[in-house]
């Protein structure tokens, strides 16, 4: 904080003394002589080679939300110019980190990057195009919300014909997305519809069903918890007071008796207003290995194939669509969180269950639709081999948690969460196998 404060007064100092002479052209003149740019491509190839980059929108929140969000990145920071010397300071950057600093119309971006500069910050560059010419160009964006009309992040789409799912954020939740941070999914068949995930919030689960009826006069008929998460089934009294049942795993049932007070409590801090009418619920069924419902002509296979990455985590298989609703069973466009009751080894024996399936198409718990197992494989099965092996060899040679921090994990780097959760899930998988060595 010093520092910040010390860098300030002299950029300060140095406008005072010679406020009769400077003028916004040499503002920028001198940002331009000290700070060096990087064009698209060299940006394009910094975001998928180096997991230590950060990028930094000095726009306003107004500006991004107005504009269309900001440069996707596994970390884009948005620290408005004139804050930006107060804020940096909190996000414990290392001097060296690679910084990319950008705006609307490089005004304000190259004398922030000089500030940058000044504050310590070694190899800091300016991005001239701006987020315009990023967006204009096709290339990936990170948008709070996309549908600013409803609670929903974005609009259901069809997968495949009679299968839906509204694409939630992959980031975590907050005020701007409604909770809407998972796959809200759902089946149309001969007789209603089937939905998989209450929502976060009451006001969520019937933005939901609003556009189910805008699609389909058939009635839903029930709702299936992917798991006991919040996000999966906070919005479950809406569905109940339309005469929906709610159908989730035991285990999962026995997450929302047990965390449900918090993750109730925690929503309403987080969301406000929008928590409005949402009140905790039971499921109205509970099964344990498989339920079948039987949907007009066809069965749907509501699956608990083992431990994945919460109690109680189901897949949706509809097997003459050939059409798998994984849940959080599968990954590919945000990292996967480990949690302490995380089964990592039984994930992976799941894993295998799970592509004897068949599927050709996947929904995820998060992220857009696949086809084929090869990409979410890549992203979950492949990644909590990879861990594993990270780990034995830390435990064979008598390493620790610090060394389990530093596990290169540079080829994940890419996804939505990296920065929140690579060391984290580091540490949660040491621990898991540290017990497991000594025979728990």
């Amino acid at each position: 904080m010093y520092r910040a404060v010390a860098a300030t007064f002299l950029v300060m100092a140095s406008a005072v003394a010679s406020a009769d002479d400077l003028t916004s052209d040499d503002l920028l003149d001198r940002a331009a002589a000290t700070v060096p740019d990087i064009d698209t491509e060299e940006l394009q190839e910094l975001i998928a080679s180096d997991p230590r980059h950060v990028l930094i929108d000095v726009r306003t929140q107004t500006e991004v939300a107005l504009t269309g969000g900001m440069i996707r990145s596994h970390r884009t920071l948005n620290l408005p110019r004139g804050w930006l010397e107060f804020h940096i300071e909190r996000e414990l950057l290392d001097p060296d980190t690679p910084i990319v600093v950008y705006c609307g119309q490089n005004l304000r971006s190259p004398p922030a990057a000089m500030t940058l500069q000044q504050m310590g910050f070694t190899n800091v560059h300016n991005y001239p195009d701006g987020f315009f010419e990023w967006r204009d160009a096709g290339l990936p964006v990170w948008v709070a919300d996309k549908a600013p009309e409803s609670f929903l992040y974005s609009m259901p789409q069809e997968v495949t014909e009679g299968v839906w799912s509204a694409i939630g954020a992959t980031q975590p939740p907050t005020y701007a997305n409604s909770g809407h941070n998972n796959n809200l999914s759902f089946v149309i068949t001969d007789d209603g519809v089937l939905v998989v995930n209450a929502g976060d919030n009451y006001l969520l689960a019937k933005s939901l069903h609003d556009e189910i009826r805008k699609i389909t006069d058939q009635p839903v008929r029930y709702v299936v918890l992917e798991n006991g998460q919040g996000h999966a089934m906070l919005g479950m009294t809406y569905w109940q007071d339309q005469g929906v049942p709610v159908i989730a795993h035991v285990d999962a049932a026995r997450e929302i008796e047990e965390n449900g007070p918090a993750l109730l409590a925690r929503l309403q801090q987080r969301s406000r207003d929008k928590a409005f009418r949402t009140r905790l619920g039971t499921p109205d069924r509970v099964f344990t290995d498989r339920l079948d419902l039987e949907m007009g002509d066809e069965t749907i296979e509501v699956l608990n194939l083992g431990p994945a990455h919460s109690p109680g985590d189901i897949v949706v298989w509809m097997p003459e669509r050939k059409v798998a609703i994984s849940g959080d069973v599968a990954f590919h466009e945000r990292m996967l969180p480990v949690f302490e009751d995380t089964d990592t080894a039984g994930w992976i024996r799941t894993w295998d269950r799970f592509v004897d399936l068949g599927a050709e198409t996947i929904i995820p718990g998060h992220g857009g639709p696949v086809e084929g197992y090869e990409t979410v494989t890549r992203y979950t099965r492949d990644y909590l081999v990879y861990m594993r092996e990270e780990v034995e060899e830390i435990l064979d040679a008598g390493g620790g948690l610090n060394d389990a921090y530093q596990i290169d994990q540079s080829a994940y780097a890419h996804l939505d969460t990296f920065h929140e959760l690579a060391r984290r899930n580091a540490a949660l998988i040491f621990q898991e196998m540290e017990f497991e060595a000594l025979g728990f």
